[in-house]
């Protein structure tokens, strides 16, 4: 009978326990409640995105980092949905543990509040399981930050693609001059680009050699329209007198874009749009040298 009793007494508390974790962990209106209707309003902007990007004929940078920094923030959510599970099995389990041993009072879960301060009720337990409550504590927050973190994004981005699309008429003005180019057969190039890549190595020397076709990309240069004008060699920063051949190769590029039609170029983790003509803007930290475009002179074409 006692057995039945302790179960009895085991299964009501588990039931709170279960009750008490799962509203420390989503408390009522939290962001995370919204993530469907978020997830269905990111699925619409990566489709505005992509039709932006077909309208301005490539891709837009700007754009692309702003993704990036949805993609990473979502991430981040979900990451920390896990650790907080994993959290919450390990304070469930010192629970049941300590109650089985005798040492554990479930009327004291009847007269906890669900919020954060009530853990504290629990410091009774080893500092090791006192730790994992803390842990959830921080968790939470963290949690919670996170998806205010990932609204933030989503919502910058509908503010990007609103601004792109804003001057969406503007753009094909200015790009109804160039005629729409597909790579040579043989070359893998549009005419284009070879004659923007000609121009480039006539004005500037290459000791580190030139990149443009890559077969698979799903950006530029599988598409045979981007090359990258290398500066240094090995993944290594460039050293003064090649990081200034850099700069002035990125401002020869701005100064010719009209004359050869060139699209954006990218160099020392910032990129310059000719199209929306916003000038110099600074990229997402992309996590390298050669990511990064510390060593090479990135340049697109219409």
């Amino acid at each position: 009978m006692e057995v039945d009793v302790r179960s009895g007494r085991w299964a009501g508390l588990a039931a709170v326990a279960a009750a008490l974790l799962a509203a420390l962990s989503v408390p009522a209106g939290s962001p995370a409640q919204a993530d469907p209707d978020q997830q269905a309003k990111l699925r619409r902007l990566t489709k505005e995105a992509a039709d932006l990007s077909k309208a301005y004929r490539g891709e837009i940078v700007s754009l692309e980092d702003a993704q990036l920094a949805v993609d990473k923030a979502a991430k981040r959510v979900k990451k920390l949905k896990v650790d907080l599970r994993g959290a919450e099995r390990q304070v469930a389990e010192f629970a049941q543990t300590a109650y089985m041993g005798g040492g554990f009072d479930p009327s004291q879960f009847f007269t906890m509040t669900a919020d954060l301060g009530s853990l504290s009720t629990f410091a009774y337990l080893s500092s090791a399981k006192s730790e994992r409550l803390t842990s959830i504590q921080w968790l939470i927050g963290q949690q919670q930050k996170a998806a205010k973190d990932a609204d933030a994004e989503i919502d910058r981005l509908q503010a990007h693609i609103k601004e792109l699309k804003a001057k969406q008429r503007e753009v094909e003005t200015k790009m109804a001059r160039y005629g729409f180019q597909t790579p040579d057969a043989g070359t893998g190039l549009t005419a284009r680009l070879v004659t923007v890549r000609n121009a480039i190595m006539q004005n500037f020397p290459m000791p580190f050699g030139v990149g443009c076709l890559r077969p698979g990309d799903p950006g530029e240069h599988g598409k045979g329209r981007a090359c990258d004008f290398m500066m240094s060699g090995g993944g290594r920063m460039p050293d003064a007198t090649a990081k200034a051949r850099g700069d002035a190769l990125a401002q020869w590029c701005i100064e010719h874009a009209q004359q050869y039609g060139i699209m954006y170029i990218i160099w020392q983790q910032r990129f310059y749009d000719m199209r929306t003509g916003t000038g110099w803007r600074m990229m997402a930290d992309r996590g390298g040298i050669t990511a990064n475009h510390y060593d090479h002179v990135h340049v697109s074409v219409l």
